[in-house]
């Protein structure tokens, strides 16, 4: 029998039980960044380069930014346009809340669209349209005689048109970022959620004030509309960025074929498990996040607003980015995807949740303060745990699951959110709304800590 000395240097020597030979020039040259670029324009690899990642990742970390600074401007400029306007508080809510009802309606087909056609084009021209209708809003709201109305449902486009953009997320991360490197990824770009909180509530807070209202939707949506130029010149130049009516047929011809795989998707437990576990996170921190400003306010009347509004966000920033170089860090020194996933879910749901109890029964403001940035500083872990789960489980249709996923978070946000008003209300204390979140957190944990896996799910469906 022929060594394995004998057999080095001739095609499949290497079995795979020894370590590749050190001195071997190709291996070596194997390692190399040019040398894997090379590789992949000639293997037609799907995935983005290194550098093609670096220049993806704060691109896309400056369009959630956006993204949530043109939410947001609604919620800052309410009270003065209630003012101008004469809304009252009953007219003031339908026109925040039309937003909410919108963005519930387009998760599910804006991941459906995205697996098909792309991510990239889908953010592309969602972002473009909603820059275009945050921009127009005050011109629009000064020419009409029911700007009630009007506004109202310029929000509602605007959230219809918001909600396919953490699914094509999804979708685009899962056919262009290697495995090795989603975590960190994701939960970077996860972060522009609250650099966009940081930017709005500070810049658009001096322009309302210096101003006037219609400034902060004019920066907002001038901003949009750049960042749109810029992808579709630099990143997306000849790569035909719009979406045209032959990609939106693609992305609906095969929902047929799909729909008895899709079925068999949804029978299999860990599907279900990412499904409970992000209705769980989505719907209680819209509700956390949707009663903590009343809660510091009323708690703590003399304390300064900007305080509360802004130090849980800074916080928020590195906590983010560290997770997803956590969970890559570890799954590179061998430890089980999946291990690593749940390990992200524990903080993110668990550790958290204990700190949201331990703020309801905060006596000081710097020890509310304390908890309350601890508390959103964890969950920035779901990033690197539950939401690149979505994508180990299927990568082929990514968006579409986490559409189903987050729309379900939405809905049920809203619930949550009246149910601790009425609570709140009823018993005169803030421990039930606490409470509240703490129970539906921990039950999704537990759901997914026995269920989760990361295999593939999505095998029927690859090749549809």
């Amino acid at each position: 029998m022929a060594s394995v000395g004998s057999l080095r240097g001739q095609p499949g020597y290497w079995t795979g039980l020894e370590k590749p030979p050190k001195e071997d020039p190709l291996l070596i040259s194997l390692k190399t960044p040019q040398h894997a670029d090379r590789v992949k324009r000639n293997s037609g690899d799907p995935y983005w380069s290194r550098l093609e990642s670096r220049v993806w990742t704060v691109t896309l970390l400056l369009g959630t930014c956006l993204l949530y600074c043109a939410r947001a401007s609604m919620p800052i400029c309410a009270v003065s346009m209630s003012e101008h306007f004469g809304w009252n508080k009953q007219q003031s809510g339908v026109v925040l809340s039309s937003f909410f009802w919108g963005y519930c309606l387009t998760q599910v087909i804006g991941g459906h669209v995205s697996d098909k056609v792309g991510g990239e084009k889908v953010l592309l021209v969602s972002a473009v349209t909603w820059g275009i209708i945050t921009t127009v809003t005050p011109l629009a709201a000064h020419v009409t005689s029911t700007p009630l109305i009007l506004v109202s449902m310029l929000r509602f486009l605007m959230g219809l048109l918001q909600g396919v953009h953490f699914p094509a997320l999804a979708s685009l991360f899962s056919q262009r970022v290697r495995e090795s490197e989603r975590a960190f990824t994701c939960s970077t770009v996860g972060c522009g959620s609250q650099f966009g909180t940081l930017v709005i509530g500070g810049a658009g807070s001096l322009l309302l004030e210096w101003y006037g209202w219609e400034s902060v939707f004019y920066f907002a949506g001038f901003l949009t509309l750049i960042w749109g130029y810029c992808l579709s010149t630099y990143l997306l130049k000849g790569k035909g960025g719009f979406l045209a009516f032959e990609d939106l047929g693609k992305g609906f011809s095969r929902s047929a074929q799909t729909h008895g795989h899709g079925r068999r998707l949804f029978r299999k437990a860990p599907v279900w498990a990412v499904i409970i576990a992000q209705l769980s996170v989505a719907s209680t921190s819209f509700t956390l996040f949707s009663w903590m400003p009343t809660f510091f306010r009323e708690k703590f009347p003399d304390a300064k607003g900007w305080v509360f509004n802004v130090v849980p966000w800074l916080v928020a920033i590195p906590s983010g980015v560290f997770s997803g170089i956590l969970s890559d860090y570890l799954i590179s020194q061998g430890y089980k995807t999946i291990g690593v996933r749940k390990l992200m879910q524990i903080f993110g749901m668990g550790v958290s949740s204990i700190f949201v109890l331990c703020l309801g029964h905060a006596d000081t403001f710097c020890q509310a303060i304390a908890f309350a940035s601890v508390a959103v500083g964890l969950q920035t872990f779901n990033h690197s745990g539950l939401t690149v789960n979505v994508q180990d489980l299927a990568p082929s249709c990514a968006g579409f699951l986490f559409g189903v996923a987050n729309t379900g978070g939405a809905l049920l946000g809203v619930v949550w959110v009246y149910l601790s008003g009425y609570l709140i209300e009823t018993t005169g204390s803030w421990g039930p709304m606490f409470h509240l979140v703490v129970a539906v957190n921990v039950l999704g944990l537990l759901v997914y800590l026995e269920f989760a896996k990361s295999e593939r799910m999505d095998v029927e469906m690859i090749h549809i």
